[in-house]
C-alpha cells in the first residue's frame, strides 16, 4: 500500500472544504492509505494541480461558483488524460442525473454526511490504487 493518497478538493466555499476534510478524517477506511488534502477554490487552480499530477481522487463541489463542479467534472473527464476518479458533491438528490451527465465516478449530497462520504471516497481510492498497482 502506498504511504498516502492525495485528494484534491474543489469548492469556492471554505466551509464545504472543511466539511470534506472532517468527513474523511485522516483515513476514510482502514484498508486505504491516509489522505492528504489539496484544496482549490478556483478552476484554474484545479487545472494547475491536475497538470502537476499525483492526484488520486478529486472531490468537486457541484454548487461552486462561478464554475460548478458538474461542469468542471465533465471538462476534466473530456480533457485530462487519465483523469483521476471524481466524487461529486450535489445540492439535491434529484441532481443525480446531472452527476451521470458529468461523468462523475460517484456522488453524494450536501451537506456532507460523514459515513456516506467516507465510504464513497474509500471506494474510489481502492479502485484508483488497484489500477495504479
Amino acid at each position: 500500500m502506498q504511504s498516502s493518497a492525495t485528494v484534491l478538493v474543489y469548492s469556492d466555499d471554505a466551509n464545504t472544504r472543511a466539511q470534506v476534510r472532517l468527513a474523511a478524517g485522516r483515513r476514510p477506511a482502514s484498508d486505504v492509505p491516509p489522505v492528504e488534502f489539496l484544496e482549490c477554490a478556483t478552476l484554474p487552480a484545479v487545472l494547475k494541480e491536475l497538470d502537476r499530477g499525483g492526484i488520486d481522487v478529486c472531490v468537486l463541489d457541484g454548487e461552486a461558483v462561478p464554475a460548478g463542479g458538474m461542469g468542471v467534472c465533465r471538462q476534466l473527464k473530456d480533457e485530462v488524460f487519465q483523469c483521476p476518479p471524481v466524487l461529486l458533491l450535489m445540492g439535491r438528490p434529484q441532481d443525480a442525473w446531472l452527476a451521470t451527465w458529468s461523468c462523475a465516478d460517484a456522488a453524494v449530497t450536501l451537506p456532507v454526511e460523514p459515513v456516506e462520504f467516507a465510504d464513497a471516497l474509500a471506494s474510489l481510492l481502492r479502485k484508483r490504487l488497484a489500477v495504479g498497482a
